[in-house]
C-alpha cells in the first residue's frame, strides 16, 4: 500500500533556517527571563518553545528545562490560569498525569480558555488509555473548529487506536486544514504517521513518513531514528547503523544506544555493541531515578532486550502500567512477565 496521501503536501519554512529562528526565539526569551521582563504570556511561550526543541532535538534536559521553568512560574503567580496550563503541559510531558490534569482544573477555574484546555485533557486521557474520554473531547473539538489542530488530533487518536483508514482521513483532512509555513506542526504530524505504519509492520509506507518529516527538518532526531530503524528492517543496515552511531554519540536520550547495540549485536559487533549496551544502562539508571513515570517504558524495554535483566524490566513495566494503562504498556507488562519465567496466578503476584 502506498502511504502517501493524494494531498499536496503542505510548502513550509526550510527546516533548517527554521529551528535556526527557534533558537534565537529561545535566547532572546531567556535573556528577556533573567532581566525581569517576561510577562506571563512571556513565559508561556518560553516554555513551550523549549518543550517543542526538546521533540525535534529529543533532548531530555530540555524537557528538565521547560518542567522547572513551568514549575517556577506558577510557583510565583499560582492563580494564573496561562501559568497552571503551561505547567500541565510540561507535567504530562514527563508522564505527570495525574498532577497535569489537577492543573488542567485549576486553570480552568483561573480562567484559561476551555478548548485549549480540554485539547490538553485529551491528550492526557488518550496517553494513559482513557480513549472513548478522549474521543469524545476530539469529536467536540473538530465539531466546534475543523482545524489543524483539532483534525490532527483526531488522526493521532485513531492512529494509536489502530484504526488505520479513520486515521489516513483525518490525516489528509489535517493536511487539507494547515495555514502555516512552520515546518514543525507538520513535520511532527508526518512523525506520528510514520509511528502509526510502524506499528502496523509496514515498514515500506512507515519509510515514506519518517523520510517525509526528517527531510522536512533534518534535526528532527526521533525521526531519524525511526528512520533508521525501518532501513535497518529493509535490508539497510550499514546506513541504518551510521544514522544510529551518529544519533547515540551526540543525543542525551539512551534510546538511540539501545537500538545501536541491538543492531551491532545482530550484525556480530559485539565489542561496539556492549560499549552501548553499558553506556544506555548508565543513563537509564539516571533518567529513571529522576524521573521513573516518563522513562519506565523505554528502559523496561531496554531491560528486556539488549539489557537482559527481566526482573528490573518487570518492576518498571509494572510501574508503566501504573502510570497508564494502554495496550502496549499491557503488552510490555506480559511480555516482563513472561521473560520472567512468571505466568499470572502462579508464583507471585503482580
Amino acid at each position: 500500500m502506498d502511504a502517501f496521501s493524494s494531498c499536496a503536501s503542505p510548502r513550509t519554512t526550510d527546516g533548517t533556517i527554521a529551528l535556526s529562528n527557534l533558537e534565537a526565539h529561545i535566547d532572546g526569551l531567556e535573556l528577556s527571563r533573567c532581566r525581569g521582563e517576561l510577562d506571563s504570556p512571556a513565559w508561556s511561550e518560553l516554555i513551550d518553545l523549549i518543550t517543542l526543541r526538546a521533540q525535534i532535538r529529543g533532548r531530555i534536559a530540555d524537557y528538565e528545562r521547560a518542567s522547572a521553568l513551568a514549575e517556577q512560574c506558577a510557583l510565583d503567580a499560582p492563580a494564573d490560569g496561562l501559568g497552571l496550563l503551561t505547567r500541565a503541559r510540561t507535567r504530562a510531558a514527563l508522564h505527570r498525569f495525574d498532577e497535569a490534569l489537577a492543573d488542567l482544573d485549576s486553570a480552568e477555574r483561573f480562567g484559561s480558555p476551555d478548548p485549549e484546555v480540554e485539547a490538553e485533557r485529551a491528550a492526557i486521557l488518550q496517553a494513559v488509555g482513557r480513549y472513548d474520554e478522549a474521543l469524545a473531547l476530539r469529536r467536540t473539538a473538530a465539531e466546534r473548529r475543523a482545524d489543524f489542530e483539532s483534525l490532527a488530533g483526531l488522526a493521532s487518536l485513531h492512529a494509536e487506536l489502530g484504526e488505520i483508514t479513520a486515521a489516513e482521513t483525518w490525516f489528509d483532512e489535517s493536511w487539507r486544514c494547515f495555514r502555516s509555513v512552520s515546518p514543525f506542526p507538520i513535520a511532527l504530524l508526518e512523525f506520528q504517521r510514520g509511528h502509526m505504519w510502524l506499528r502496523h509492520g509496514d515498514f515500506k509506507c512507515a519509510r515514506q513518513w519518517f523520510e517525509a518529516a526528517w527531510g522536512r527538518l533534518p534535526a528532527y532526531a526521533q525521526a531519524e531514528g525511526h528512520l533508521a530503524e525501518v532501513e535497518y528492517e529493509l535490508g539497510e543496515r550499514n546506513g541504518a547503523i551510521a544514522r544510529l552511531r551518529r544519533l547515540a554519540s551526540v543525543a542525551d536520550d539512551p534510546d538511540y544506544a539501545v537500538q545501536l547495540a541491538r543492531m551491532l549485536a545482530e550484525t556480530d559487533h559485539l565489542d561496539e555493541a556492549g560499549m552501548w549496551c553499558e553506556h544506555a544502562e548508565k543513563r537509564y539508571e539516571q533518567i529513571v531515578a529522576r524521573h521513573p513515570a516518563a522513562f519506565a517504558d523505554h528502559a523496561a524495554d531496554f531491560w528486556l532486550s539488549v539489557g537482559n535483566e527481566p526482573q528490573r524490566a518487570l518492576s518498571l513495566a509494572k510501574l508503566n502500567l501504573k502510570v497508564r494503562n494502554t495496550p502496549g504498556a499491557r503488552a510490555l507488562f506480559a511480555r516482563a512477565i513472561i521473560a520472567c519465567g512468571d505466568m499470572p496466578g502462579t508464583r507471585q503476584r503482580h
